[in-house]
C-alpha cells in the first residue's frame, strides 16, 4: 500500500467522482482509477459502488476513509512539526519545571522570551525531581528547570543557572518575626511546615536543620509554595523557602528572616538530553536562559553590595 493510493482514495471519496478527483489531483483519470483498483485488490474488498455517474462508498469504504484521513492528517502534522523543528522562530518548546518555580520564575522568563520570539509556543509540564528526570529521558520534554542540579547522570546534562538563598518564614506574631537574621538553631522548638516527600526542597530544609544540630518537628506537609506560605502565615508553624517563592505576597502575610547559620541555598539548573540535538527553537530558548540568568546574577550581586 502506498501513500499515493490513500491520497487518491480520500479525494475520490470526497468528490464521489473519479474525473473530478483526477482534475484536482492534476493527474489522468486512468491513473486514479488504476490506483483505486490496486488498493481494492490489496485490501480484498470493494471500497466504492457505482451510483449513476458517481461513486458511493461501501460500508467498509466508509470505515477505511476514517482511518485513511487520520493517517494523512498525522502525516501532515508531522511535516509541519519537522519544518517548525528546523525554524527557530516557530515551533513549540516542551518545558518542565518544579512547582516552586511556577509562581514567578517560569512566567517571567517565558514572557521575556516571547517578546523576542512571539511565534514560539510552549507546552508546560510541572513535576517533582524524579518525574522531570524521567520525562526528560523518555523524550517527553525538551528542556527542564530542575533543583537540585544533578551532579552526574548518563542521559541528561545542562548548566546551573542560579544559586538561591533560602529564608526562614515565620508567623507574623512569632517572637523572632522582627529580627533581621537568625540562626536556624533558634527554631528547633518550633513546628515545621514542610514540602511532601519527593519535593526537592524537603531534603534541603531537613539537612539544614540537621547541620544546625536538631531534627525538625514536622506538623504539616504541603505540595505547593502558596500552601506552605499560607499555613505559616496562619500560625501553623515555620518553614524555609527560596527568595523567589516570596516575591508575590498572598492574603496572609508571613515574616521573612535571613538565616545566618548555616547558610541554606539551592541551585537551579536547566537540563536536556545528553546525546541528542535539541530542536532549534529549544536551542534558542536555552541560549536565552543562559544570558537571562547571567544578567540576573549580576543584578543580585550589585544589590548585595
Amino acid at each position: 500500500m502506498e501513500l499515493r493510493q490513500l491520497y487518491y482514495f480520500v479525494k475520490v471519496a470526497k468528490k464521489e467522482h473519479v474525473t473530478q478527483a483526477a482534475e484536482e489531483l492534476h493527474v489522468a483519470q486512468s491513473a486514479v482509477s488504476r490506483q483505486i483498483h490496486q488498493l481494492e485488490e490489496e485490501l480484498g474488498v470493494k471500497l466504492f459502488l457505482q451510483k449513476g455517474r458517481n461513486l458511493q462508498l461501501t460500508p467498509v469504504g466508509q470505515l477505511f476513509l476514517k482511518r485513511a484521513e487520520v493517517i494523512l492528517d498525522d502525516l501532515e502534522r508531522a511535516v509541519v512539526e519537522i519544518h517548525e523543528f528546523m525554524d527557530p522562530e516557530k515551533g513549540e518548546i516542551r518545558l518542565g519545571f518544579p512547582h516552586s518555580l511556577g509562581v514567578s520564575v517560569v512566567p517571567q522568563v517565558v514572557a521575556a522570551f516571547r517578546k523576542l520570539h512571539p511565534n514560539v509556543k510552549f507546552r508546560f509540564r510541572q513535576g517533582m525531581y524524579p518525574s522531570l528526570i524521567r520525562d526528560m529521558v523518555k523524550g517527553e520534554i525538551d528542556l527542564a528547570f530542575i533543583s537540585p542540579f544533578p551532579d552526574e547522570h548518563e542521559q541528561v546534562c545542562g548548566e546551573v543557572l542560579l544559586t538561591e538563598e533560602l529564608f526562614a518564614i515565620l508567623p507574623p506574631n512569632h517572637p523572632l518575626a522582627g529580627e533581621r537574621e537568625i540562626d536556624l538553631l533558634q527554631l528547633k522548638e518550633d513546628t515545621f511546615v514542610m514540602f511532601s516527600e519527593g519535593y526537592s526542597l524537603r531534603p534541603i530544609v531537613w539537612e539544614a536543620c540537621q547541620e544546625a544540630g536538631f531534627t525538625p518537628k514536622i506538623g504539616f506537609e504541603g505540595e505547593e509554595t502558596e500552601t506552605i506560605r499560607g499555613l505559616v502565615a496562619a500560625g501553623m508553624g515555620v518553614s524555609l523557602l527560596p527568595e523567589m517563592a516570596l516575591y508575590h505576597a498572598g492574603v496572609l502575610q508571613s515574616a521573612k528572616v535571613r538565616i545566618r547559620t548555616p547558610q541554606v541555598t539551592r541551585n537551579i539548573g536547566i537540563i536536556h538530553r545528553s546525546n541528542e540535538k535539541m530542536p532549534l527553537v529549544a536551542k534558542v530558548f536555552h541560549g536565552f536562559l543562559l544570558r537571562y540568568f547571567n544578567g540576573l546574577e549580576g543584578k543580585q550581586g550589585n544589590k548585595e553590595t
